[in-house]
């Protein structure tokens, strides 16, 4: 009875340790060789709710510091313009570039030549074409990508 009882529970306690210890997709994003001031990659596809840990590794052979934005579908140029807004601050080191903007989902903070950051959140509930950039002065242009929400 006791090692039917003990069996019991060591197989509960594996169950639930694999449940909480959910998929977790990552994705790792660099400056591009070719062009230190792109992201190696343009896209990437999530699932819709899904967790998620996007790392950048700030490995170039440019030493300039990077930041990773996720905005909401639609926004670039809008948060792209708040970016260059900033180069008037006197603050927008301490604010590490990132503009106020209820149209960013979520960021890392400048992340120095040689260090890498990471986002671990829940990818949004709704499928769409949700934009990633680097606000750094002058980055975003062509700094960009597009994470893929599918259901």
């Amino acid at each position: 009875m006791i090692r039917n009882l003990l069996t019991a529970t060591c197989s509960i306690a594996l169950l639930i340790s694999s449940v909480s210890a959910e998929d977790v997709t990552e994705i790792i994003l660099k400056p591009d060789v070719a062009n230190p001031l792109a992201y190696d990659k343009k896209a990437f596809t999530v699932k819709a709710g899904s967790k998620i840990k996007i790392t950048l590794e700030n490995k170039s052979a440019v030493p300039q510091p990077h930041n990773l934005l996720i905005i909401k579908p639609g926004t670039l140029m809008k948060v792209g313009a708040l970016a260059n807004a900033m180069l008037t601050d006197p603050q927008a080191m301490a604010k590490d570039f990132i503009p106020e903007s209820p149209d960013i989902l979520h960021h890392t903070k400048l992340i120095q030549p040689g260090q890498t950051g990471s986002l671990e959140i829940t990818a949004p509930s709704e499928a769409g074409d949700y934009p990633y950039l680097c606000t750094f002065p002058g980055h975003w242009m062509l700094m960009q990508g597009v994470m893929k929400v599918e259901k």
